[in-house]
């Protein structure tokens, strides 16, 4: 801020500043130079001021110049684009009319060329998928023909199941949608007593399962580790000790199937080997079924299906196929009305709605078991076999 003194002539400045300090020397005070220096630190400020206020006053027309400058410059460049254009749009003229002029046989001959190469592709593609999975695998499911409740026992979520690629009997009891701990039973009839956990063989898993989606084939346990987005654990049941794991691209943000949320994978056995259930929001909530090397755990094929997770409470794999379970959210009659085979081999449109026998409920697992050509499956607390009718595919 400015002092009175700074709107005086300059002769009357230095009087008054004069005075000022007059004042100052001559008053009786013992902190008389103190306040002078003080005095002198604002005379500076004030003086500093000026020149910041002249220094700025240049600096805004030395901008306003430049600004009038690039003002005349845009004009030229405008002008410059404006022709610009109108030699492209020339250009442009031009080359439709020899475009129009030209025989255009030749493009036709490359669209044709391209689209047999992209059928050739296809055919071979698929020649090589039915060498993978065993084309010879003809059978189709043709109605679920009658159900046996084996057991009731344990919570509602859970599953039930043999080792397909062995040839003991053995059942084995995995209880709870999130658990670590295997029941093993020597045979079905040891299961069916009323104090099978007696007899029952523990294994303790080091980390526990999420979900009802688990297998056991050929003696490994593969189930979808909890607290894990989408990683699959191979576990090696008489060793008991991890042999392997995997992670499975895009599965785990979303349930496999509506109606059993805590099920984000769901893997399955066949006559072809390991296959894996889930379903993606990318997807609209399309089940997406990949096929999976037991051995090596690694991914070998993916497809995405035109079933959708909707209403859906299980799925399992028979024959290079995926049968789709469905239900009413309060509970009532499965039934499966979506099929998808990978290989094209069944006419999947020509295939009626195939109900479940009798029962009313809800499925938490459904899984096939190859070697009896029946279903395993976890309802209500409840141990089932589904017989089944299959025929020929069409």
């Amino acid at each position: 801020m400015l002092s009175p003194a700074e709107f005086l002539p300059s002769s009357n400045k230095e009087t008054e500043k004069k005075k000022t300090q007059d004042k100052f020397l001559c008053t009786d005070e013992p902190n008389q130079e103190s306040y002078l220096k003080h005095f002198n630190r604002l005379e500076k400020c004030n003086q500093d001021i000026l020149d910041y206020v002249e220094e700025f006053r240049e600096f805004s027309q030395m901008v306003l110049s430049r600004l009038a400058g690039l003002n005349n410059y845009k004009t030229e460049v405008k002008s410059e684009v404006e022709n610009l254009l109108t030699r492209v749009e020339r250009a442009q003229r031009d080359i439709d009319y020899f475009g129009s002029v030209t025989d255009s046989n030749t493009c036709i001959e490359v669209g044709e060329d391209l689209e047999k190469q992209q059928l050739l592709e296809a055919e071979e593609e698929k020649r090589k998928l039915k060498l993978m999975l065993n084309a010879s695998c003809d059978h189709m499911l043709a109605g679920v023909k009658s159900l046996k409740i084996v057991k009731k026992t344990g919570d509602k979520h859970g599953s039930w199941m043999k080792d397909p690629g062995k040839k003991h009997t053995k059942i084995y009891l995995l209880n709870s949608a999130v658990n670590n701990v295997i029941f093993e039973f020597a045979n079905i009839m040891t299961f069916m007593e009323s104090n099978h956990t007696l007899k029952a063989r523990r294994i303790t898993l080091p980390f526990p399962w999420e979900g009802t989606g688990h297998v056991i084939y050929q003696g490994f346990l593969f189930y979808h580790r909890h607290g894990s987005l989408n990683e699959i654990i191979k576990f090696n049941i008489q060793k008991r000790n991890i042999a392997d794991q995997m992670v499975l691209p895009g599965a785990g943000k979303i349930p496999a199937y509506q109606l059993s949320p805590s099920t984000k994978i769901d893997l399955a056995i066949d006559e072809q080997g390991l296959w894996a259930i889930h379903s993606e929001p990318e997807t609209g909530g399309n089940i997406v079924v990949t096929k999976i090397n037991h051995i090596t755990m690694s991914v070998e094929h993916t497809w995405d299906t035109s079933c959708n997770s909707k209403d859906a409470e299980a799925a399992f794999m028979a024959c290079n196929t995926l049968y789709v379970v469905y239900n009413f959210p309060s509970g009532g009659t499965s039934r499966i009305h979506c099929v998808y085979d990978v290989l094209d081999a069944v006419n999947t449109y020509e295939i009626p709605a195939l109900h479940f026998p009798k029962r009313q409920g809800s499925h938490s697992t459904v899984h096939y078991d190859p070697k009896e050509k029946q279903l395993l499956a976890w309802g209500d607390g409840s141990q089932i076999i589904y017989k089944l009718h299959t025929t020929q595919k069409v």
